[in-house]
């Protein structure tokens, strides 16, 4: 009798507790992101859950399922009784992605010329301004996460939101490597010129024409983030032979 009136009141606790989790889990995963995506946390770096854990204030249980959530988004990897790392693409996986990414870009072109309103444009070009100004000073912290905006923006000026996460979910792959092919002043200036013949495409109105610049615009990508991956392994070459 006495366990039957409890049953209700545990399974309420029980559900409460898993939404409370998951909420949690949902707030460290954004700040896990953010580490990675910002560079704070590097390829193949560990990362330490206790201390992650301590810094948000909350249980183990929320930051391994964080960490589960950010392996399915190809993130980080799960090692069986070493823990969890930040991903380390290689270059056959970054060239895969990088080849879907540049026919979506197509795609994303054709759609952005039929639909980008005037004050969109604005605020696109707005943009691109800005990070005229930031490569100049070869400010990388400043101007990485304002390309990620822009991109971002162009994505949901298509008016198309399936094509819109299927490209942020690629993008955050790439995004854990694309960030050393602009760690130079040369791969900033490169980048801006290239943002800015998308600008001028877009003012235009040509479909055409935009879904060509853009998806040269990714595929130039590509090349940078692979030859920017090849010039890393080699830096890191002599280390290895020094562990082993």
């Amino acid at each position: 009798m006495t366990k039957a009136l409890y049953t209700p009141q545990s399974r309420a606790a029980q559900t409460l507790e898993i939404l409370r989790t998951h909420s949690l889990a949902t707030i460290v995963l954004q700040e896990l992101e953010r580490m990675i995506l910002s560079g704070e946390l590097k390829p193949g770096e560990r990362i330490n859950e206790k201390a992650l854990a301590a810094s948000q204030s909350v249980s183990r249980g929320p930051v391994r399922e964080a960490c589960r959530r950010l392996e399915q988004a190809g993130l980080v990897e799960i090692v069986v009784n070493r823990g969890v790392f930040v991903r380390r693409l290689e270059a056959k996986d970054a060239a895969e992605l990088s080849d879907i990414r540049a026919s979506l870009s197509g795609l994303a072109g054709r759609l952005l010329a039929e639909n980008v309103s005037d004050e969109q444009l604005d605020h696109l070009a707005d943009m691109v301004a800005r990070m005229e100004a930031l490569a100049q000073d070869s400010d990388v912290e400043g101007y990485y996460p304002l390309n990620m905006e822009f991109h971002a923006a162009m994505l949901r000026y298509t008016g198309n939101d399936r094509l819109a996460e299927m490209c942020a979910a690629i993008d955050k792959e790439l995004y854990l490597f694309r960030r050393i092919s602009l760690d130079s002043g040369w791969g900033l200036r490169n980048s801006v010129k290239e943002h800015r013949k998308i600008l001028d495409a877009l003012r235009k109105r040509d479909p055409a024409r935009l879904a060509k610049v853009m998806e040269q615009h990714a595929i130039t990508g590509k090349r940078r983030l692979l030859g920017s991956l090849s010039e890393s392994e080699e830096g890191e070459a002599p280390q290895r032979a020094v562990k082993a």
